[in-house]
């Protein structure tokens, strides 16, 4: 098939062009460099099956494609504050688009959504079927609010036009590649670890997350996008459950016995528990998480040592 990457060049991305292209499908990766980097896709370009386009999705373009993985947005809360009104516009439009190329080549679309359309929940863990609680006014809002308006036009878009759409909402995810600086709780600990600054832990650290690795995420993605039953929204995240002291003492652990933790204010609106029900991602796509926190991070953690001694 001929398989469109939105945000090509990013994290997650990059990591699923490379099983698209391991697979022999061709693949064209749409990406404005925002967050993404050309080191993600360096191998694919010159393939005769690969194609790079510096493309923002807010504009529309076209193309022909069979498949379209809707994954364009800076996803971490100091990409997408940096320039709040960019990234709503991004969710908004840039999905808009999308769909809208959709409808005309008839290809299928998948959109990555978020655990950030439950806001801070009030239950727990988080179904699909709870509609979240969210501060529409606050200033992660620009993200958790778009990319709830990107799961209604896509529904809408199902609904009024026909296209054929997919939506998974993406819990936690960590693996290689991961932006050195993009204020993601994994990221930040491992860079200060390996950098022997003190770990940095808002609030008291008892916040929870979930952490799923990469290739774990990327195969529940491939799955709902060519399963011919469902439509979503289908959460994709791994259900282990950890508080934030938690994971900043296992990377301690792990890279710098010695190195301090510190603590610093608890930022607006940050959720204090998130964990995804996958009652609907094992039934229905048979899928479930496989690498277990320990093992990621320590592939996780010898990319960054790799990226951050490099010349």
């Amino acid at each position: 098939m001929k398989i469109l990457v939105t945000g090509g060049a990013g994290f997650l991305g990059s990591h699923l062009i490379d099983r698209l292209m391991e697979q022999g499908h061709d693949v064209l990766c749409l990406d404005n460099f925002f967050t993404g980097t050309k080191r993600n896709i360096d191998h694919w370009i010159g393939h005769h099956k690969f194609e790079l386009i510096r493309h923002d999705v807010t504009e529309p373009i076209r193309l022909e494609c069979d498949r379209i993985y809707h994954l364009a947005c800076p996803a971490s809360p100091v990409h997408y504050q940096y320039n709040p009104v960019k990234t709503i516009k991004t969710n908004v439009l840039g999905t808009l688009n999308m769909l809208g190329l959709a409808k005309r080549v008839k290809a299928r679309f998948l959109l990555a959504s978020t655990s950030e359309v439950y806001g801070d929940p009030d239950v727990h863990p988080q179904p699909e079927a709870y509609r979240g609680n969210v501060n529409t006014i606050g200033i992660r809002s620009c993200y958790d609010e778009g990319k709830r308006v990107a799961e209604t036009l896509a529904f809408d878009y199902h609904r009024q036009n026909g296209v054929d759409i997919r939506v998974m909402r993406i819990f936690n995810t960590y693996g290689p590649r991961m932006l050195e600086n993009d204020g993601r709780v994994v990221s930040n600990f491992i860079v200060q670890a390996l950098k022997g600054i003190p770990l940095t832990v808002y609030g008291d650290g008892s916040q929870t997350r979930s952490f799923c690795y990469a290739s774990d995420l990327i195969e529940g993605m491939m799955r709902l996008m060519e399963n011919d039953e469902h439509l979503g929204p289908v959460n994709i995240g791994n259900p282990g459950e950890y508080t934030i002291l938690q994971l900043a003492e296992t990377i301690q652990r792990m890279v710098n016995p010695d190195a301090e933790i510190v603590f610093e204010p608890l930022p607006q609106d940050d959720p204090t528990q998130r964990q995804p029900d996958i009652t609907r991602a094992k039934t229905w796509l048979g899928w479930e998480p496989t690498i277990e926190l320990k093992e990621g991070l320590e592939k996780t953690i010898a990319d960054f040592r790799d990226r951050l001694i490099a010349p």
